[in-house]
């Protein structure tokens, strides 16, 4: 056991959350708080071992708006949220619509339907402009991307599946299976059959990246197309429309290009939207800014609000030939009150403008960024899109060798100082803030990460 922690440690010094490391212990252990000290030993204690999630960070006692406040009063600026927290915590208007619907329907067992479900599945197709329009929900991201796989074997007749290294679309066998991260594959082996795996779009470190053309990305494209002549029989590309932990966004050429491959070879298309979708990218859904069409869209997290666990596959009509097979035979299939959460946050958003709210910050934080990256020689690259975005750290801009041990002490001062974020490939440090957040929130969160960068540059 102790071989296998040590093993894991190493990992996860290079990928995801770092939460074994020695900088951890010492978080820990000047943890001068005992109730804090108390409920993680509890915590430790009573809930299975897992990666990226024990032993945990700190102590939640509320939310609201951008801020986690612990037990102790202290508050952070969640710059994470697992990207449930699109419109901040506690949102008013929504735990109103909810809680109303918990005095009428808080449950709808399967074989019935009910009105928020149905409003909800209108929404979403309207939200498409009735490009896709077929809805089924499920209790949650990797759920919908089961069912997403099922209709695609039943649709294609195939079993063959093209996804990235690197990717993420759940925590399920099958999901883990088109995913690409070893730390979910590690030790759970064999996974399905025919996932192949191909390089994704890396626009920093990137194998076939050429960033002096608009359109340098259009060789992972083409490698793709190459993979499937050789199999021969792909009935699926799943892939990330923009990829959210580390921060890549490919090019309009790109997307275009695998749509023309999908639609020469007859494959379909499943993208996933699961922490992007709900506007993080400045348009309701990432594939919007491409000028193509997803044959399947699986979105998320952000859906049920951060109140609800809620998902759903949404597709062309045309892949509505499943009528005998169980795609999803979820317990919370249509749940109303995932329903009415999702509707309220929609209303929210087209009240509030807060697309347009998004697309103006996504400017301001790329000059906000590169003004960074001018001061700091630590960062090697800033990248993102609306309110998703990336700073990776290195040891040298020429060489982009990784700086994974600066990365971490900055993570950790940067929680000290009220600023909660992820760590992604053990370098980058990775940004999704609530999309409700003012400019002056935004200022005081970058004032952090450049005076935690200055401190140890």
């Amino acid at each position: 056991m102790l071989e296998k922690l040590k093993k894991a440690e190493m990992h996860l010094k290079t990928e995801g959350d770092i939460n074994l490391s020695v900088e951890r212990k010492a978080w820990q252990e000047n943890m001068d708080d005992p109730l804090t000290t108390e409920i993680l030993e509890k915590d430790s204690l009573f809930f299975l071992h897992q990666s990226l999630s024990t032993p945990c960070l700190d102590v939640l006692e509320s939310t609201e708006s951008i801020y986690l406040t612990n037990v102790q009063g202290n508050k952070y600026m969640d710059f994470h949220g697992n990207s449930v927290h699109q419109l901040g915590y506690r949102n008013a208007y929504i735990l109103d619509q909810v809680k109303k619907q918990l005095d009428i329907l808080p449950f709808s067992p399967r074989r019935f339907t009910n009105l928020p479900a149905v409003e909800l599945a209108e929404k979403l197709v309207n939200l498409t402009n009735g490009q896709l329009s077929r809805v089924l929900f499920a209790p949650g991201g990797t759920s919908a991307m089961s069912m997403a796989l099922k209709l695609a074997r039943i649709a294609s007749g195939k079993f063959k599946t093209i996804s990235m290294y690197d990717s993420f679309h759940g925590a399920s066998m099958d999901s883990i299976s088109v995913g690409g991260e070893y730390l979910f594959h590690r030790e759970l082996g064999p996974l399905l059959p025919g996932c192949i795996h191909v390089p994704p779009v890396d626009t920093y470190r990137g194998m076939w990246y050429n960033d002096h053309t608009q359109d340098g990305d259009l060789a992972y494209a083409n490698y793709i197309e190459y993979i499937i002549e050789k199999e021969g029989d792909i009935g699926a590309i799943v892939a990330e429309t923009m990829r959210s932990t580390v921060v890549h966004v490919p090019s309009k050429a790109y997307w275009k290009r695998i749509r023309q491959i999908c639609d020469k070879h007859q494959i379909l298309l499943i993208l996933d939207e699961v922490p992007i979708g709900m506007g993080r990218t400045g348009n309701m859904f990432a594939y919007q800014h491409y000028d193509i069409i997803p044959d399947m869209l699986v979105i998320g997290k952000g859906l049920g609000a951060g109140i609800v666990p809620m998902a759903a596959l949404v597709c062309k009509e045309e892949l509505n030939i499943a009528g005998h097979a169980a795609l999803g035979h979820f317990t919370h299939e249509k749940n109303p009150l995932g329903s009415v959460a999702a509707l309220a946050a929609i209303q929210v958003m087209e009240d509030q403008n807060v697309l347009q709210h998004v697309k103006m910050m996504d400017e301001w934080m790329q000059a906000r960024l590169e003004n960074l990256q001018n001061e700091h020689k630590i960062i090697g690259h800033i990248r993102g899109k609306g309110l998703l975005w990336a700073i990776e750290l290195v040891k040298n801009r020429e060489t982009k060798e990784k700086d994974n041990v600066v990365t971490e002490k900055i993570l950790y001062r940067c929680l000290k100082n009220g600023l909660s974020m992820k760590v992604s490939d053990g370098n980058v440090l990775s940004l999704y803030p609530p999309l409700i957040i003012s400019k002056n929130e935004m200022e005081i969160a970058i004032d952090i990460i450049g005076e935690s960068i200055r401190h140890y540059e």
